[in-house]
């Protein structure tokens, strides 16, 4: 059986944080307020593996209340969901938007795809980042924050 899984995540840009996207800490003149690293990427692809497998969100696998979470990579976050997951599931396909005015996704994209693709042992060629802007439009358009939406397709393993 096939299930998909949608994910979403956003962050307000702080200039006092480091940029991580997709586990690339992008050279920024800003980074995003989280209580993890704020990857908003990896926080959507999460949200939507999860999802697809009929699993508790984000939120409540890794609460913000919890210090062991302090600053912690989305990419170890990530890699504790694979575990999660992959007894039961194969997952299939990752696609994914990020929203952003700044900074250009392009330059970081294959490295991005390359990060995701080693924490879920999966093939680059089934993942897709693509980046938006929001045209000047609502928080984002403004550069107040940065916003991820990803689409996930796993397999159910059969015994």
């Amino acid at each position: 059986m096939y299930k998909i899984g949608i994910g979403y995540d956003s962050h307000k840009i702080d200039k006092n944080e480091k940029l991580f996207l997709g586990g690339v800490n992008i050279n920024c003149s800003f980074g995003l307020k989280g209580h993890s690293d704020a990857d908003v990427l990896i926080h959507a692809v999460i949200d939507a593996l999860l999802g697809a497998c009929s699993l508790p969100d984000i939120g409540k696998l890794f609460p913000d209340t919890d210090e062991e979470f302090k600053d912690i990579s989305s990419l170890n976050l990530l890699e504790r969901v694979k575990k999660k997951i992959t007894k039961d599931f194969n997952i299939i396909n990752i696609d994914s938007v990020i929203i952003a005015e700044v900074p250009k996704i392009a330059p970081y994209s294959e490295k991005m795809k390359q990060n995701i693709a080693d924490v879920l042992e999966i093939e680059t060629n089934n993942i897709n980042i693509k980046a938006k802007s929001n045209e000047g439009m609502g928080f984002i358009g403004r550069k107040e924050g940065i916003a991820s939406i990803v689409n996930a397709l796993v397999r159910e393993k059969k015994c």
